[in-house]
């Protein structure tokens, strides 16, 4: 993305270059799917199918954003990035070992910029003009919009077999195995319930530094769960062997049984350096009273965050301070001057304390948290929200609203937060459907606060439009849940994009999380920085982790032959 990408290693993401091939992966996936195709705007595509779909250009999990050679073997791209040409390689193939051609990038390009999802329909949307110059080469132009990020987005797109996606409808659901090119296929699909992909042992790209050293398991399945509580048995049971851990308090008080307790189950905390997840309660700014953000301040200084931390986490988590938590990326202290540059025109016209010290969540002490609910009267009063009966009331009618969840974990933080705002005369209620649901009121914007995520790259760019920005608070399916509609925040993400440095950039996305911070769109949940991940023993990963922290890929099994080294303790 900016300055010159170093030579390319022997394999990428740390990966041992020399790890044995074989045996399987076998992990968990929570809920159910309907499709086999993970670029459609309908439906719920099956877990895992990354590993069946190749790309133009590979990334690096050991750099904000650096592409390798993969389907294209060479790429130029003109000096002011408003034109790429792609150049095939011509061992490209494939699963059916038909050659991957300039008509199937085409028709990718069509295809995904009509009918994918919403950050693919955009960005390929920039294409003014496309050229087969051969049947290996491809030429894209770029119209109005484009940045600097453009060509490394469109190098990042999934090579689809127009022979097999021809002529069919793109968003109708599919259990039909497609054609597909990456380093494993389709092998076994059970709706709903399983799928099984098995790696290709004649894979066209084996020896190229973005798969040497990667995609090392025979096969890996996704055995799918009602929900986690039911995912974390079957794994204690031995029937998978691979389990990410995203429940801290899970994790610090439930792995107490006998297998590993002898090691034949090993846990690992592994740190990295991207950005967690932003976790968050979200307020619907469409909605009233959540378009003032009086109220939104006031709600955010409510619920117990000690309480939660300790009850329901073990005292295992952080506090999310930033809209780009445990990263390069997050504001701190006052404004640098870079930051102050793309801050000061706006000045006025966002918060003042943008201009102070970073956003930080209160202190969890009893004096600050009676402070907190002064605060969070006076500003509720402020906006006309007295308490009449104990009721807190605006010309007669109570502030009332519901919460949707999605699993059981975030119900116990949701509750929390309603005994909370019970205490100010506030009435709020929980909404958990099942999963389908949940998603088609997610993309239709159709609550009054959710709690949900985000997650960001070492590299923001277009996609945080999409997150954050004014015509995506707009359109459904787009992302920007909390329906963020502000110039300032426009401003400063077009001007992440037209970055000239690495250092420019880190500066502009402080900036942007300065004013996200202080206009209340969220209430910040928590975050842990390290990936925990336990896994049966016979399972390794490199010694090196990298930036982007846990990568299943660079993973292997021990050789068949090899005996499991508890194998002489009774089973438990």
């Amino acid at each position: 993305m900016h300055g010159t990408p170093p030579p390319p290693p022997v394999a990428l993401d740390r990966a041992n270059p020399d790890a044995p091939k074989g045996g399987e992966m076998k992990t968990a996936a929570i809920g159910t799917f309907d499709t086999l195709n993970p670029f459609s705007l309908k439906g719920k595509s099956a877990q895992g199918l990354n590993l069946a779909f190749d790309r133009l250009m590979a990334r690096s999990w050991d750099d904000p954003f650096t592409l390798y050679p993969l389907i294209a073997r060479r790429v130029e791209v003109s000096v002011n990035r408003d034109a790429v040409t792609f150049y095939l390689d011509p061992k490209a193939r494939f699963h059916d070992g038909s050659p991957i051609t300039a008509d199937d990038v085409l028709f990718s390009l069509k295809t995904l910029r009509a009918q994918g999802r919403a950050n693919m329909r955009r960005i390929y949307g920039l294409v003014n003009k496309e050229e087969k110059i051969d049947d290996l080469t491809v030429h894209l132009s770029f119209g109005p919009g484009y940045d600097q990020e453009t060509a490394l987005i469109l190098a990042m797109m999934p090579v689809l077999s127009r022979k097999f996606w021809e002529g069919r409808d793109f968003n109708a659901g599919i259990l039909t195995t497609p054609l597909t090119n990456g380093p494993y296929r389709i092998a076994q699909v059970d709706p709903g319930r399983r799928v099984v992909y098995e790696r290709v042992p004649d894979y066209w790209a084996a020896d190229n530094p973005a798969a040497r050293g990667h995609f090392n398991f025979d096969r890996i399945i996704y055995d799918y769960y009602r929900d986690d509580s039911v995912a974390f048995q079957a794994f204690k049971a031995g029937d998978l062997n691979f389990r990410r851990e995203t429940d801290p308090a899970k994790w610090e008080s439930a792995y107490d049984f006998p297998s590993a307790k002898d090691g034949r189950v090993v846990r690992e905390s592994l740190a990295h350096g991207r950005p967690e997840r932003l976790r968050a309660l979200i307020f619907n700014t469409r909605r009233p009273p959540f378009d003032d953000p009086r109220v939104r301040e006031a709600l955010s200084l409510l619920p117990d965050f000690e309480w939660m931390n300790r009850t329901l986490f073990h005292g295992k988590v952080k506090r999310i301070s930033s809209y780009y938590p445990n990263s390069e990326l997050s504001a701190r202290g006052p404004p640098s001057p870079a930051e102050r540059i793309v801050l000061d025109p706006w000045r006025g016209k966002i918060p003042e304390g943008v201009f102070d010290s970073a956003w930080a969540p209160p202190e969890e002490t009893p004096a600050r948290k009676r402070d907190s609910v002064r605060r969070a009267d006076a500003l509720l009063r402020a906006a006309g929200w007295a308490v009449e009966k104990g009721i807190r009331a605006k010309n007669g009618k109570p502030l009332s609203f519901q919460i949707l969840v999605s699993t059981a974990e975030d119900e116990k933080i949701a509750l929390s937060f309603v005994q909370s705002l019970k205490r100010v005369g506030i009435q709020a209620s929980l909404r958990a459907p099942d999963s389908a649901t949940f998603l088609d009121r997610l993309r239709d914007y159709d609550y009054d606060m959710v709690l949900y995520d985000w997650m960001s790259s070492l590299s923001p760019g277009t996609e945080q439009a999409l997150y954050w920005g004014c015509a995506a608070a707009k359109e459904k399916s787009r992302m920007n849940y909390a329906g963020i509609c502000d110039p300032a925040v426009d401003s400063l993400i077009a001007s992440i994009t037209e970055s000239p440095t690495r250092s420019d950039l880190v500066a502009r996305v402080r900036a942007l999380d300065r004013v996200l911070t202080y206009g209340y769109y969220i209430i910040p949940l928590f975050h842990t920085g390290s990936d925990f991940v336990a896994y049966q023993n016979t399972l390794h990963h490199p010694e090196e982790t990298p930036l982007y922290g846990l990568s299943p890929e660079v993973w292997w099994a021990d050789p068949p032959a090899k005996k499991d080294r508890h194998q002489e303790k009774p089973p438990p």
